[in-house]
């Protein structure tokens, strides 16, 4: 059963999430099409228009309602990552030359590299790492205020996980700007289309290679003298008898750089524009920033969803949400949709730092693909928040954020910001 025999007329034209013109919609259209689709019995299956598989990629059924995203998430066995989580899946030659990523692997592989992984970040490390992002972000929005930059993402929405990161893994200095130009021109690809161009696969995978190169070469250096950063603590780590190779460990901070960068960009950037757009909310939150910044942040999350969607293929016939699913059919978690589910959340549209309980599933849905950095970025959050709204300054939003298209992420490119002056 397709789309448009079960929604009709301009509803149909509306709500073809298998045509990149549909990701060109404003968002609350978006949003509302989701709605639609999960007023249905069952899901619905999307096929690509003629001419956009190469972008869009095959057939795929919308796993729209949090409950059915939230138990696909969970039963790992029968809605796989393998062959490719995302769209379309990485062909065979990339996995070669650039390692397989972590989002998409299964079974005892993903386990044995995220259990390595975890165990890299001790209580050690990561109050370290607490305090590090502390003082970064003070020093970020010192900046901001003497120098009025104009655009809020490469002043700090960009700088502070990128420079949290590189922190962490032990990254010099003189590789970092390259190393963010890089994560940009990797994050353009990703998404079926972005303001109008076509992904340019040859663009991703010279910024991998380039990502790939950087830490290759960290790696052997680490091997030879080890640091106290995460580096040096996973090629030193211990899985199957012998620590990471330079080609794991560049997958595995590829996905870090592009995943933990990108999302917690515009998850703070979101934030940004929500509180501007609610100063009810953002004056609740300044009243008593200890007491309202952990709800803000889940809130923040939620009402953004920095990660539309990933891609599963389903191993095994499973009965969900109304339909039965057979081997080798490909499903779409859709976390955009499954966030505004008004079966779980009381007014869903609404941004609310105050509602209780919040289980969203802006980090995944659970199970062994729940995102590795939901921790990491909490607690930049909540440092860059702290520092923008207990100061005694004026946040000023000067313009519209500058969304960018895409099925993947709800990604912001430009947000005019200034800053200042300081009240007295």
């Amino acid at each position: 059963m397709t789309v448009t025999d079960q929604v009709s007329g301009d509803r149909a034209a509306h709500s073809d999430l298998a045509d990149p013109a549909f990701w060109r919609l404003p968002r609350p259209e978006r949003l509302a099409a989701f709605a639609r689709l999960r007023e249905l019995e069952a899901p619905v299956l999307f096929t690509p228009p003629p001419g956009t598989a190469r972008t869009s990629g095959k057939p795929f059924y919308a796993l729209v309602r949090h409950a059915d995203v939230m138990t696909a998430s969970r039963t790992p066995k029968v809605f796989a990552s393998a062959p490719g989580a995302t769209t379309p899946e990485p062909a065979g030659w990339a996995k070669a030359l650039f390692g397989n990523s972590m989002v998409n692997m299964d079974g005892a592989e993903h386990a044995a590299l995220r259990r390595i992984i975890s165990r890299r970040f001790t209580p050690r490390l990561l109050a370290a790492t607490e305090e590090n992002i502390g003082r970064l972000a003070g020093r970020l929005v010192d900046e901001m205020i003497a120098e009025q930059p104009g655009d809020f993402m490469p002043s700090a929405a960009s700088r502070l996980p990128l420079e949290v990161i590189c922190d962490l893994m032990g990254i010099p200095a003189e590789h970092r700007p390259r190393i963010a130009a890089q994560i940009d021109h990797a994050s353009e690809q990703v998404g079926v289309e972005r303001r109008g161009r076509l992904r340019i696969p040859g663009r991703g995978t010279a910024s991998l290679a380039m990502m790939q190169l950087v830490m290759a070469r960290l790696a052997r250096e680490r091997r030879r003298r080890p640091q106290d950063d995460l580096v040096s603590a996973l090629v030193r780590a211990d899985v199957d008898g012998e620590g990471l190779s330079s080609r794991e460990l560049g997958a595995f901070f590829s996905l870090l750089l592009v995943a933990g960068v990108e999302t917690t960009r515009n998850a703070i950037a979101h934030g940004v524009s929500l509180l501007d757009r609610h100063p009810e909310q953002r004056e609740l939150l300044r009243s008593d920033f200890d007491r309202y910044i952990g709800g803000a942040v889940e809130e923040i999350v939620r009402h953004s969803t920095p990660i539309i969607q990933f891609r599963r293929t389903v191993v095994s016939e499973f009965e969900l949400g109304g339909r039965t699913f057979l081997p080798g059919e490909k499903v779409a978690l859709l976390y955009a949709s499954a966030n505004r589910d008004e079966a779980v959340f009381t007014r869903p549209d609404l941004f609310d730092i105050t509602r209780s309980p919040n289980p969203h599933l802006g980090y995944g849905g659970g199970g062994p693909h729940h995102c590795l950095g939901a921790h990491l970025a909490r607690l930049e959050m909540t440092a860059l928040f702290r520092e923008l709204l207990t100061r005694r300054t004026v946040i000023r939003r000067t313009g519209e954020p500058g969304l960018v298209d895409s099925n993947f992420d709800n990604r912001v490119g430009s947000l005019p910001l200034s800053m200042g002056p300081t009240v007295t």
